[in-house]
Formats: C-alpha cells, structure tokens, sequence
C-alpha cells in the first residue's frame, strides 16, 4: 500500500471500530492458545507421561512424546494464526479501509469537474470523507452524497467536520438495491466493503443473494452519468462484478491486484459508463435505465 500522509492512531481515532468484538475475541483467544503451547514446552515430560499413564495401551512412550510434542505444537501454530487474524481484522477495519480510499479516489482522474459524487454503505465516512477532501482539494464546487441502511448521519457528519469538509457532505438513508436517485444523476459512485453483504439474508452463496448483488451492480450504473466513473472496493465477490459490468456494456473495466482484507480476497474495480451514442433520429444506442 502507498503510503497516506496520515497517522494509522490518528484515523483511529477519528473513525473508531464498528466491530471490534470480533479482533477482541480473536486475540483472548490467541493469548490463551499462546500460554497453553508455552505450558506444553515448560511441562513438556510431565505431560507425555501424562499421555502414557492414561491410556497405557494405547501410547508408547515415544508415541506419548511425540502425541505431546503434536499437541503443542499445533496450540502454538492455532495461537499464531488467530494473532494474525486479529491483527488483519484490526488492520483492516480501519487503516486498511482508509489506505484503500486513497487509491479508489485516485481512480477519477479529474475530480474539478465533478459536481455529485455518491458513497453507497457510507458507514462512518471514510471513503466519503476522502472523496470529499478530494473536492475541496481540486475546487470544485461538488457534494458528496453518503448512502446507508442505518442511520449513520450523525457520527457522520462528525467525522466530516473533524475532517474539516462539513460543506461538502450529505448523508441520506437508504438501500443499495434501491437506489432513492434518479437516473444518471451522479458524476461519481463509489462504494467499499459493501456490496458483499447485500442479499446476506438468502445466504451468501445462494442465488438468490447473488441475484440481489447484481442489482446493486445494477443500481450504481443506473444513477451513474454518461460519461461517470464507478469505483467499488469489495471483499470475494468482485468476478461477479465484473462479469455484470461487462454484460452492461461498461468501458475501462479495472480490476486491482488482490488485496487481504478481513482475512480473504478483496480488489478495487473501476469502470466508465458509455456515453449514448445517437446513430439515428430516434434511435439511442445505449441507453442506461434499469429498474
């Protein structure tokens, strides 16, 4: 990752963690794996004649050490990856998230013209509040719309004007698969670490949650200008995207390299909607209005 200017505890401190129940958990866990390997090695011959005295039929005494030597050796191996895991869902909550919007906002090459932008599943407004440093940066004169299923908008607009950017954000409530926009109304749509979770009550890797994926897919492109540029950050499901956008006919089709966020696959795709194109009096080539 590039670097960001920012201090990782100063973003922190800012955003805070929505989840932090969940890295919480992780590391109590890997402390006490961590101490159960280090009592395995401390008391490594009381525990193999451990082994060999209960169940004298069935351990040796080489095999008694070496059941022992197993034992703790995969604790060990369990406390290392759940430290990692803790460490990746930290690292990724939040200053991962923030490094990630630098390089989506980096996507629009030219943000002076933009006048609307739209961050679907806005959350706390990290990426909302990067785009909207980005605005006032390159002088526009945009809004940024945030877009959440919770009502978000009052840690939100904190955010914003710790961030110093209150006059350039708006936060509205609402659902990705129903965008509450007129068509091609926005310059820019951008969302991140979102769209995965749409459809999460069919289950995730039901059809029918794939299907309401695609629709928010959908959706983006609808509110989308001629002309506008997505960027979505997302975890696993980003192939879908992509084959969804190719079947809408988008332009300048990205895909990042991989990216390890929350423990599995993520990647950053950008994409252009057409321009229509007039090849007759009454005849629009593309034209981009799905419900």
């Amino acid at each position: 990752m590039g670097k960001t200017g920012r201090d990782w505890t100063q973003i922190y401190a800012i955003y805070g963690m929505d989840d932090w129940q969940t890295p919480m958990f992780l590391l109590i866990h890997a402390i006490i794996f961590s101490i159960s390997s280090l009592l395995f090695l401390i008391y490594f011959d009381a525990i193999h004649s451990s082994f060999e005295h209960l169940l004298p039929n069935v351990f040796s005494t080489s095999f008694a050490r070496f059941a022992a030597g197993f034992t703790g050796s995969v604790t060990a191996l369990s406390g290392v990856c759940l430290f990692y895991a803790a460490g990746n869902i930290f690292y990724s909550s939040v200053a991962l998230r923030w490094e990630l919007a630098q390089r989506m906002v980096n996507a629009v090459h030219d943000w002076s013209s933009v006048k609307t932008a739209l961050d679907v599943g806005c959350g706390h407004g990290i990426l909302l509040n990067a785009v909207a440093l980005q605005l006032k940066k390159s002088g526009s004169s945009g809004r940024v719309v945030g877009l959440d299923r919770k009502n978000t908008t009052v840690s939100t607009l904190r955010t914003a004007k710790i961030e110093g950017v209150q006059e350039y954000v708006t936060c509205r409530e609402g659902d990705a698969r129903r965008l509450p926009f007129t068509d091609n109304y926005f310059d820019v749509v951008v969302s991140a670490g979102v769209l995965h979770s749409v459809g999460k009550e069919f289950g995730t890797k039901t059809a029918a949650a794939g299907a309401e994926r695609m629709r928010a897919v959908g959706e983006v492109v609808r509110v989308l200008k001629s002309g506008g540029v997505g960027v979505i950050w997302d975890l696993v499901h980003v192939p879908e995207y992509v084959k969804r956008l190719h079947e809408l006919k988008m332009e300048d089709i990205r895909v990042s390299e991989r990216v390890t966020a929350f423990m599995v696959s993520s990647h950053i795709v950008s994409f252009r909607k057409p321009c229509q194109h007039v090849v007759g009096p009454s005849e629009v080539r593309l034209d981009w209005r799905f419900q």
